[in-house]
């Protein structure tokens, strides 16, 4: 394995770069060469293959830094259509002139489907990378717990589960935790301590939204901030529970935070908030509206009488509101334990490649023996028996839907991920760099201007020579 290439796909995480980074790393160690393809897959359906050399001479380059949150070579949610094979068949080539012996891609599920079909051509490798921490399983024989029967209209299809597992243990789980999600815990959990000292202080019923589509695992972790109620989109809302329970906590502490996963259904299995029509390029539906329809719910069911006869001078719109964490937990700073392991993982990814593995995933695994540990997978050891490849949920036993609280083996997951998962660096940047004095007059500068001089492009079809400073 003479020279590699590597790319980031999906959306962005805190840890992309530090998964470069330990890839790059041990590709120096190694003496294998890394090419960073620009934007992810749509740069190599791009003739002219944009991409950075980023190590030269077996040396990182300066822009590489772990400690910086997002992907210095671009991404994108286009991927490869496995159907397109005249299109398959171009991209080999592409990458061939450029003289790549093997792909590493960092992304979640789309990611690999976009993956695999390349696979045919040249070995490929998966990074996992996802705030959602979406990507692995709850135990091995999960995915062959998917069966499917004819849908209501012809041609389609219904999919449910049979014989799901009551219960696990924590080193049955398949890929611990994936990069991006620690950090992205540590900025909800962070925001929804803030918003308590607003709900306290004005006598509020706060509802925060945070990220995890169908997973719950933010939400989950967000119980660090110390919401009072935290809901999953894995447990369907009882709404006449919730409204009692909201009852209690009001009536006793004069104010409420509720935590809410965006993918949160009703009794009925429908989505809580609005979805828009549109999916992003991925396939996958956007929400909106979570925590915005249940601040109806609750305002409907409480009433404006209810908090004007305890002179709350406020009606129902205005003591309930609603906050949405947002992108912020995307980004930013990786805080140590994503760090760590996303470089870890980026090492284990090349390592697979100059072992001679194809269609593989590098996995973080814990155990009550040896705690954590590098391994990799088959990446089709997660597609169900018809083909598809499933977010992982999480699983009902780390969750008591009566407290609306993290279960005790909830509890116990999240303190191996969390315990030390902040470095003493991780505090320390909030002195010497967010408030450093050159912040007031300075202009940001991010790593985009000194990457897109470090572009290379291929030439003309037949014209092996390299052009640069073609933008990216």
């Amino acid at each position: 394995m003479r020279r590699i290439a590597i790319l980031t796909a999906g959306g962005d995480t805190p840890a992309l770069n530090a998964t470069i980074y330990g890839a790059v790393a041990r590709a120096n160690q190694l003496k294998v060469e890394v090419y960073g393809i620009i934007k992810g897959f749509s740069g190599m359906l791009n003739p002219t293959v944009p991409h950075v050399h980023l190590n030269p001479l077996f040396s990182s380059i300066p822009e590489l830094d772990p400690c910086v949150g997002g992907t210095i070579l671009g991404a994108s949610r286009d991927y490869i259509d496995p159907s397109q094979k005249e299109v398959l068949k171009q991209v080999a080539y592409r990458l061939g002139r450029l003289g790549i012996d093997g792909l590493i891609c960092i992304g979640g599920d789309g990611t690999i489907n976009g993956m695999q079909p390349l696979a045919q051509y040249f070995p490929c490798v998966l990074a996992p990378k996802t705030i959602d921490n979406d990507l692995g399983l709850n135990y091995l024989d999960e995915p062959n717990e998917w069966i499917r029967e004819a849908g209501e209209k012809p041609g389609t299809w219904k999919y449910s589960r049979q014989g799901e597992r009551d219960e696990i243990r924590l080193d049955d789980i398949v890929n611990f935790a994936t990069p991006g999600y620690a950090t992205a815990v540590y900025v909800a959990a962070g925001g929804i301590d803030r918003i308590r000292t607003t709900a306290e202080s004005h006598r509020r019923i706060a509802i925060v939204e945070v990220m995890g589509r169908q997973s719950g695992y933010i939400a989950l972790g967000s119980a660090y901030g110390q919401p009072d109620i935290i809901l999953i989109p894995e447990v369907r809302m009882n709404f006449e529970k919730l409204e009692r329970r909201v009852r209690e906590l009001y009536e006793l502490q004069k104010n409420v935070v509720i935590v809410i996963g965006e993918g949160v259904r009703d009794e009925e299995g429908r989505e809580l908030g609005a979805m828009s029509a549109s999916h992003d390029p991925a396939g996958n539906v956007i929400f909106s509206g979570a925590a915005e329809h249940l601040a109806v719910m609750l305002g409907n069911t409480f009433g404006d009488k209810y908090f004007l006869d305890k002179r709350r001078h406020d009606k129902a719109k205005s003591a309930i509101f609603t906050r949405k964490v947002g992108h912020t937990q995307r980004g930013g700073r990786p805080i140590a334990f994503d760090r760590f392991y996303a470089a870890q993982l980026g090492g284990k990814a090349v390592e697979l490649l100059v072992q001679g593995y194809n269609n593989s995933i590098a996995t973080l695994q814990w155990s009550e023996q040896g705690g954590f540990k590098l391994d990799s997978i088959l990446a089709n050891t997660l597609r169900d028996p018809y083909q598809n490849i499933r977010p992982r949920e999480l699983h009902p036993s780390f969750y008591d839907p009566v407290r609306f609280q993290p279960s005790k083996l909830g509890i116990e997951y999240l303190t191996k991920i969390f315990t030390d998962a902040i470095g003493h660096d991780d505090v320390e940047s909030i002195r010497t760099s967010q408030f450093h004095p050159g912040n007031l007059t300075n202009r940001y500068r991010g790593f985009n201007i000194s990457m897109h001089k470090r572009i290379q492009r291929l030439g003309g079809e037949g014209d092996d020579d390299l052009a640069t400073g073609a933008t990216g």
